[in-house]
């Protein structure tokens, strides 16, 4: 294992295991998520999706009790203040304007120095977690302790949510600053947990514990503190040994897919198919498939040991050749 710090890293301290980085949060003392962490999550997902060698990140907190506190709460009320008081009519303008200026040459510029700026910095934040969706690599948060609002928000957006036992909680308390929750989690929590329980559970602001988010779909795994880390590598060593184009492909079926109607999430489904089918590695898996079915007379999935080495592997076992990532 080595450790590498690129030039934008003092936030986001990143160790390299494999094919597998690990990622720890530093918000300082309180655990914060300010704008420079946001900046350099959306610089690392542009090292992600560029490197094929790089199969899963685990993220996790320095704070000794929180993965990520909250948002900055300073960052939000400055934006807040920065932008004119607006009907819904004029916000939802305000937004749709920051995401088509926001990455334009000399307009991004110029509409830094306006009311727009609180606009794009929301609008990047929501994109660098809409391309942890999008991507083929797969993310797992290792909660080592609290989340609120932002903090939850960012574990909604990966892949595998895994919370450490203990006297800690996560939820969505942004009503009781007299606001929405920003950053996906009236979107992502809703498809997680169901809508009624989301609205409540936002409503409220009451945070759950460990165990009650795992009964209630919130988090995947409670795991004891000292095996945390441990069992986030595994996840993600595990779910990131399958090829890496099928699970571009199910990440964006089942993210964009599954909330469309069923008819829109369809044509999601079969543009991927489309897409990866024709693929070297996906052909070579196929074909080797029915060569085994002609050879050995049956299905070769319903083989219990043909199986449990596919999904250790985490692809059909080849015997002759190699199928790549």
């Amino acid at each position: 294992m080595t450790k590498t710090h690129a030039p934008l890293e003092h936030c986001l301290e990143v160790e390299i295991h494999g094919s597998i980085l690990v990622v720890r949060l530093q918000g300082g003392p309180h655990g914060l998520m300010g704008l420079a962490m946001a900046e350099e999550l959306a610089a690392l997902l542009d090292k992600v999706e560029s490197d094929a060698s790089i199969d899963a990140v685990v993220f996790t907190g320095t704070h000794s009790g929180r993965f990520i506190g909250h948002a900055d709460v300073r960052w939000l009320q400055e934006g807040g203040a920065s932008i004119p008081k607006l009907g819904r009519k004029a916000a939802s303008a305000v937004a749709r304007i920051s995401k088509a200026v926001r990455g334009t040459p000399g307009l991004e510029a110029l509409a830094s120095l306006t009311p727009l700026d609180g606009g794009m910095q929301l609008d990047e934040l929501h994109d660098t977690f809409l391309r942890m969706n999008r991507c083929g690599v797969i993310f797992v948060a290792a909660l080592n302790g609290s989340a609120l609002g932002l903090g939850s928000e960012f574990a909604q957006a990966c892949d595998v949510r895994l919370m450490a036992d203990g006297d800690f909680f996560i939820g969505q308390p942004e009503i009781l600053l007299g606001i929405n929750p920003g950053g996906g989690g009236t979107q992502r929590l809703t498809r997680l947990v169901g809508t009624h329980r989301a609205l409540l559970l936002m409503l409220e602001g009451r945070p759950v514990s460990p165990a009650r988010a795992l009964e209630i779909g919130y988090i995947d795994e409670v795991v004891a503190p000292e095996k945390l880390l441990e069992r986030a590598i595994e996840q993600a060593r595990y779910l990131g040994s399958r090829p890496r184009g099928a699970r571009e492909a199910i990440k964006r079926a089942a993210y964009f897919g599954g909330s469309a109607t069923l008819d829109e999430g369809l044509h999601m489904e079969r543009t991927e198919f489309i897409k990866i089918s024709p693929t070297e590695t996906a052909q070579t898996l196929m074909l080797e498939y029915l060569e085994r079915t002609a050879r050995d007379g049956d299905l070769p999935l319903y083989d219990p040991a043909i199986y449990a080495e596919a999904l250790e592997r985490g692809s059909f076992p080849l015997q002759n050749r190699k199928a790549e990532k």
